[in-house]
């Protein structure tokens, strides 16, 4: 038998930190060492006052908003590839921080909006981590205590044991790509900061 091989509940649930790490597993839905800020707040990133819902009339302007606000929240785009185009912008609109406050708005409404979602996802993989973790566990004792008795089912030890070779490859499999999904919400801070950053370097305060 290779009960040896079989980590327990404790040692599988420390394996959710990141290497060299320590978690904190006070909130069982956040596995990540990087601190959970579940909610961003867009007047923390914006200086100048924006009314998401005060949109302009004119249905060219705000399709520029609408098209610029798109192109800076898409991640797999440089934000220096996108600063032609906010240039232009504000040229065209003379610095206006209330439209550039806009463009803002709608770039943070779907960054953060996604970076909510992927907090979930979070939480439920790290639900689903400890509950496969808690159930190696429980086979492994399961195994041991048939192998302490005088006349041990070895069918069922075998049985349990590669349920257990299968299970742990699931876990560890999944533990993978920890350090990456515990990334990408800050990866989206990082990015709505940035965002602000260009935005307000060509504003024009008319105040």
């Amino acid at each position: 038998m290779t009960l040896s091989k079989h980590l327990s509940l404790s040692v599988l649930l420390m394996g959710l930190a990141l290497p060299g790490q320590a978690a904190d597993f006070s909130d069982p839905t956040w596995p990540c060492v990087q601190r959970k800020v579940e909610t961003l707040s867009l007047g923390l990133m914006w200086p100048f006052p924006v009314d998401p819902d005060a949109m302009p009339e004119d249905a060219k302007t705000r399709a520029e908003i609408d098209d610029l606000a798109s192109h800076l929240s898409l991640r797999r785009v440089n934000l220096d590839a996108v600063r032609p185009q906010v240039e232009g912008f504000a040229k065209a609109y003379e610095g206006d921080p209330k439209l550039l406050g806009l463009v803002f708005s709608r770039a943070f409404e779907t960054l953060s909006e996604r970076r909510t979602r992927i907090i979930g996802g979070i939480g439920d993989f790290s639900l689903s981590q400890i509950a496969l973790a808690k159930q190696i566990d429980t086979a492994r004792s399961e195994m041991d205590a048939i192998m302490a008795k005088a006349k041990p089912d070895y069918d069922r030890v075998d049985a349990l044991e590669e349920q257990l070779d299968w299970d742990q490859i699931i876990y560890t499999d999944r533990q993978r790509s920890i350090q990456y999904i515990c990334e990408t919400p800050v990866l989206l801070e990082r990015r709505l900061f940035g965002i602000a950053q260009m935005l307000q370097q060509v504003v024009v305060d008319k105040g």
